[in-house]
């Protein structure tokens, strides 16, 4: 569950707020993708960072290793809290990176289906030009037609293989 933003603001120091407040709502609309790509990698070693404080400081208190350098204020604990909120903060900078690649991806789709529709229409209604040419004349256009047959012939092969077969079944 994400945690609030107050206890967000009450754990993180100043420079690390300020970083907050631009992956939070109406400032990370507002981002473009290369502040975003950034905002991406710093809160990523922000939390890289505080996973192996968290782990050191486990280990310290488990007895399994020495403190190093001086002690730090805070506990696991603490540290875990301020991952957690680098967490929830990179989520919601992955997700509105994959929004906008989305949108992206659908308006270069769109234009190429209606650079695909602009070539089709200017294919599908293409009409040559009829130069005037010196001995050839004008140029035929066929019909689109269907060839009409007189009614009288419409059924003439069909009848002649009737009476023929009526001929063959007389003479048996």
């Amino acid at each position: 569950m994400p945690a609030p933003c107050k206890f967000e603001l009450s754990i993180l120091k100043h420079d690390e707020k300020a970083l907050m407040q631009t992956s939070h709502h109406p400032e990370i609309g507002d981002a473009d993708r290369a502040t975003l790509e950034n905002l991406r990698s710093s809160l990523r070693k922000l939390r890289d960072r505080e996973r192996t404080l968290a782990f050191h400081r486990r280990r310290i208190s488990k007895g399994t290793a020495e403190p190093r350098g001086q002690s730090a204020s805070g506990t696991a604990e603490h540290s875990l809290h301020r991952k957690q909120v680098f967490v929830a903060a990179l989520k919601r900078v992955n997700k509105e990176l994959a929004r906008l690649q989305k949108f992206e991806a659908r308006k270069e789709l769109g234009e190429a289906a209606r650079r695909a529709l602009s070539l089709r229409r200017a294919q599908q209604f293409f009409r040559p030009t009829n130069e005037p040419t010196s001995h050839e004349g004008m140029k035929a256009i066929p019909s689109r037609r269907r060839s009409i047959l007189p009614r009288s012939t419409i059924g003439r092969v069909s009848q002649a293989n009737k009476r023929a077969q009526a001929a063959r079944d007389s003479r048996r």
